[in-house]
């Protein structure tokens, strides 16, 4: 049988890490084909690779029987294959037009033309955007389909998507789903890379397993138990979290009230407690993110105050926030969450350098040591303390910003989509650390759209157009909480 896409033994090292072990995957054509494993298990090497981006060490890359063209032939790759990252590729400051048609515009640009070539590019793939939009201004759902019309417009018919659904709410994962099965009905193949389980049971035909840089196994969606699944991403049987039973304080660590924010949420109150875990559900239009970003001090309200152990620290002033002792995880942890050149231990002492030394010096050692204390805690997977962390895997990134949120040890902590993007043991440890920090002492506001990590909090607070609606206490059922989110019940 010839595949459309073939990468068989393939070797790949960097240094003395060994990232693919004689590791491979076969994608019959017109076959959406899921990818998945923990971080680290070697998923984001084998993209570069199946992209052209790296050359293997050992092993061969083919396309419809035929070799995989010369690295140097960038155009020729485009023509094969194409991938939608996780972190979008759109320059946010030139137009949709100008973005579709980068680099392709020939010495002479003539503007109308290429704005029409864009308004036919979008009509013929279904993208509902102006061609003419800064893409800066399209939200994640449009930048993705944006992306996907551009990887068309090369000829490509094998498209990777490297977790397409991180930052969408689930009408817009439906939508996404709808677009990907009519593409495939078209004869696109494709590749889809996820940690959420369900999605590969709804949205695949086929799914290959790395783990520890080899496929350990490829077997059709169809009729595979879910916990094998699992066992095969993390060599054990499906571990399940399981929230801590505990009784919150009566210290109040995060208060706001009357908050409003034009065009997100209107006359807010909430308390939290320490030793409470509060979650905030809702769409993505349900104010919940913007609320989280005001109340660690990112965003400024229109109206109403925030307290934080006490104090009211200024609006809009995040160090101020943070020294009135808030542990922050920020909704894009490549946007907001750390500088990727810098090392971990950098990253993760950021609130405390001032501690780490005399004079406005910084003590390297120290910064070692309390990074490597970090790094053991929350078993984050790195060559060490220097590494960068824009080398590691993504939830390992993820865990490098929860290290910087909790290395102050902070009485209160606000957490936005914990384990977006990671894998199933990396979830498990993220939440693990908030519930840790809750048993120090402290109070917890989790927002997030996965109902998994919703189970650690004690109440939900649900959002629907910028007001909270119910207050739904531990105990919920998956179907009473999305039946309020989406504001069939309320």
């Amino acid at each position: 049988m010839i595949y459309h896409v073939e990468a068989l033994n393939v070797v790949k090292r960097f240094g003395p890490t060994t990232a693919l072990d004689h590791a491979g995957i076969t994608i019959a054509e017109g076959e959406t084909h899921a990818l998945v494993g923990r971080n680290g298990a070697g998923k984001s090497t084998l993209v570069s690779i199946l992209t052209g981006l790296q050359r293997p060490d050992g092993g061969e890359v083919r396309f419809a029987g035929r070799p995989a063209p010369a690295l140097a032939d960038r155009d020729a790759w485009r023509r094969r294959v194409a991938c939608v990252y996780q972190k979008s590729t759109i320059i946010p400051a030139l137009t949709v037009a100008e973005n579709l048609f980068l680099n392709r515009q020939g010495r002479w640009i003539d503007w109308r033309g290429l704005r029409a070539r864009a308004r036919d590019l979008l009509a013929t793939y279904e993208v509902d955007v102006d061609a003419e939009t800064l893409a800066g201004d399209l939200g994640v759902e449009q930048r993705q389909l944006v992306e996907i019309a551009r990887a068309l417009s090369f000829g490509a018919t094998f498209i990777i998507l490297d977790e397409p659904t991180a930052r969408l709410d689930g009408p817009a994962i439906e939508r996404l789903f709808t677009r990907m099965r009519a593409l495939r009905e078209q004869g696109v193949t494709m590749m889809y890379i996820s940690h959420h389980l369900d999605e590969v049971y709804e949205i695949c035909q086929s799914v290959t397993v790395f783990r520890d840089a080899r496929q350990v196994m490829t077997r059709p969606v169809a009729g595979l138990p879910h916990d094998e699944l699992v066992s095969a991403m993390t060599g054990e049987a499906a571990v399940h979290y399981e929230a801590r039973p505990r009784t919150p304080g009566q210290n109040i660590v995060i208060k706001a009230e009357n908050l409003s924010l034009s065009g997100r949420f209107h006359d807010v109150g909430l308390t939290v407690r320490s030793g409470e875990v509060v979650g905030l559900a809702g769409s993505a239009s349900s104010g919940k993110v913007g609320l989280a970003e005001t109340l660690a001090g990112l965003r400024r309200p229109d109206t109403g105050r925030v307290e934080v152990n006490g104090s009211h620290p200024r609006s809009g002033d995040v160090p101020a926030f943070l020294a009135a002792g808030l542990g922050f995880v920020p909704e894009d942890r490549h946007r907001e969450g750390f500088v990727p050149l810098l090392s971990v231990a950098e990253n993760a002492t950021v609130p405390i350098a001032r501690r780490l030394g005399r004079f406005g010096t910084v003590s390297p050692a120290r910064r070692r040591a309390e990074a490597a204390h970090l790094i053991r805690t929350l078993d984050i997977k790195t060559e060490g303390p220097d590494q960068p962390v824009g080398d590691l895997s993504g939830g390992n990134a993820q865990k490098v910003v929860f290290a910087r949120a909790l290395v102050d040890d902070p009485k209160a902590l606000v957490v936005i989509n914990p384990t977006a993007g990671v894998d199933v043991k990396s979830k498990l440890a993220l939440l693990g650390a908030v519930e840790d920090a809750v048993e120090r002492g402290a109070g917890a506001v989790v927002v997030s759209d996965e109902l998994d990590d919703l189970r650690i909090c004690d109440r939900v607070l649900v959002m629907y157009h910028g007001r909270i609606v119910r207050d739904v206490p531990r105990g919920w059922t998956d179907h009473e909480l999305v039946a309020v989110m989406e504001g069939i019940e309320q």
